[in-house]
């Protein structure tokens, strides 16, 4: 009797819900990371948790690119609670759907074989593993991304309104919630372009791509004003992992994949994986643009490519045993890798343990200070960890100002309540810029000139300093740097000016000639 073949939906549905449970359970696996939040998280928790109003409105002064996930987060809060597990699950929900997404990309492509490999290959990746657990937009981006693509694929043979339609709008949804998502549908272009499609699918693709940059603009436009915040990249952030995921995969095209209808797995594949990034490493020329998690959706490519070789592979007898034995090193290379990717130091900071850190080295009564003030963040997930000292510099706090950080008081102002306090417990960020504005300049010198070191702590992303008054460095700082004060001279210097600018403001008195001039 002759073995029925699986029926096609049967080879579908496995397609689908092979690479779900794998990375669902990936996602799960270790998602607490030790009950630990890294910085990122920690705004994403403090944004979250705002009046929608809040969030819009702060989206006005800072990352209004982030402001629809905050949204959506805030929705998933009201519903589910603000806990970790509500944080990150969604990251890993949005992982989950886009290793599916891969899955039927490559079934459509090259078939249900190469669509299974590639969906399980997908999940295992480290890149998708990190974010994947991550309380950050990327995975969503990432899930949309990969429909679109699915979509798009679906769209080409068919050629129907509707199509086009869901293509459009899930790339509009993904670029809403971040920006960069934009250049996946530059990879697309090229896709089409290279598959050499009829003109009338290429026209309906241009009416879609039209479509969605239309509806970026406006968001894209309103964030230039807010480009200062990647002030903090300096050169491309983690470009190794892209640079050599790009060079296999574009070895991976070499080999003849083979295609089964209009777009090539090749012609699909590599685009998304190479372009993305190198527009970006390409515009870091001018301004550094590039950061891993920007292309996170990049790993669509090299899924599809691995998922294909390996079956290429695989259909060829005598290297069936070479494959299998490769395979099983590359799993238990990765082993090391994934325990890694769930602890708190596979993040460039831990949030909680910095906060833990200032409430066991602080004493009720205690000034806190943070250098720089933008560092604030870092401990404001658990506010009972700072509720027993006294924030030196701050004016108004992050919720009522709209900020993230909160505003800080002037510089004369920060020195003053410095030299009230005998103990200082000041945070650090580990590898963050020096800013020169008069606040952090006020900060630093009052602790350099009045107060000596009495222990630092280190931690994950920052150290954490205790600082008490020194009389001895009080008396010796009279003549320092040629300043006609010591410590108490800047104090009361400083509570002068701050009183007469504060009677002139009411319209008492001018400011004294010489605090003018100073």
């Amino acid at each position: 009797m002759p073995l029925r073949r699986p029926s096609p939906s049967r080879g579908r549905a496995v397609v689908v819900i092979a690479p779900l449970s794998l990375t669902m359970a990936l996602g799960l696996w270790g998602i607490r990371r030790q009950n630990t939040m890294w910085g990122d998280e920690a705004v994403t928790h403090q944004l979250a948790h705002r009046d929608l109003s809040q969030i819009w409105y702060t989206a006005q002064h800072v990352d209004l690119v982030h402001a629809v996930y905050y949204a959506v987060m805030h929705e998933l809060f009201a519903l589910f609670g603000g806990g970790l597990l509500t944080l990150r699950l969604p990251s890993v929900l949005a992982t989950s759907l886009a290793a599916s997404g891969v899955g039927l990309i490559g079934l459509r492509l090259a078939g249900p074989r190469v669509g299974l490999l590639a969906g399980l290959v997908f999940p295992l990746l480290p890149q998708v593993q990190k974010y994947a657990q991550e309380g950050r937009s990327y995975a969503m981006v990432c899930a949309l991304v990969t429909w679109a693509t699915y979509a798009l694929v679906a769209a080409v043979p068919h050629h129907t309104q509707w199509r086009w339609a869901v293509y459009g709008s899930t790339m509009l949804v993904a670029c809403l919630l971040h920006e960069f998502a934009v250049l996946a549908l530059a990879a697309h272009g090229v896709t089409l372009v290279v598959s050499r499609i009829p003109r009338p699918v290429l026209a309906a693709w241009s009416v879609a791509a039209a479509g969605v940059v239309a509806g970026l603009s406006p968001l894209a436009i309103c964030s230039v004003g807010q480009s200062g915040q990647l002030s903090w990249i300096d050169g491309p952030v983690r470009p190794g992992y892209f640079v050599v995921v790009a060079v296999v995969g574009a070895a991976c095209a070499l080999l003849p994949l083979g295609r089964r209808g209009t777009v090539g797995l090749s012609a699909l594949a590599v685009p998304i994986l190479v372009l993305p990034g190198l527009l970006l490493l390409i515009a870091s020329l001018g301004k550094p643009l590039f950061v891993d998690r920007y292309v996170l959706y990049s790993n669509i490519g090299i899924a599809l490519l691995l998922g294909a070789v390996i079956d290429y592979i695989h259909r060829r007898q005598r290297y069936r045993r070479t494959a299998w034995i490769a395979a099983v090193a590359v799993l238990a290379a990765l082993v090391p890798q994934s325990l890694s990717l769930r602890t708190p130091q596979a993040r460039s900071n831990d949030a909680t343990a910095i906060a833990a850190a200032v409430r066991k080295e602080g004493r009720p009564g205690d000034g806190l200070l943070y250098l720089s003030g933008q560092h604030r963040i870092l401990t404001a997930a658990n506010p009972s960890d700072t509720r027993f000292l006294t924030d030196l510099a701050l004016a108004q706090d992050p919720v009522s100002s709209n900020t993230l950080a909160g505003v800080e008081l002037p510089a004369q102002d920060i020195a003053a309540r410095m030299l009230d306090f005998d103990r200082i417990v000041a945070v650090r960020a580990t590898g963050a810029h020096s800013l020169t504005s008069p606040q952090e300049a006020a900060k630093t010198s009052i602790l350099r000139r009045c107060f000596r070191e009495d222990g630092t702590t280190h931690v994950n992303g920052a150290r954490v300093t205790v600082y008490v008054r020194d009389d001895e460095s009080i008396k010796r700082s009279a003549f320092d740097d040629g300043l006609p004060w010591g410590c108490t001279g800047l104090m009361d210097a400083a509570r002068l000016r701050s009183r007469e600018s504060s009677d002139a403001h009411h319209g008492n008195v001018q400011p004294s000639a010489a605090v003018q001039d100073r």
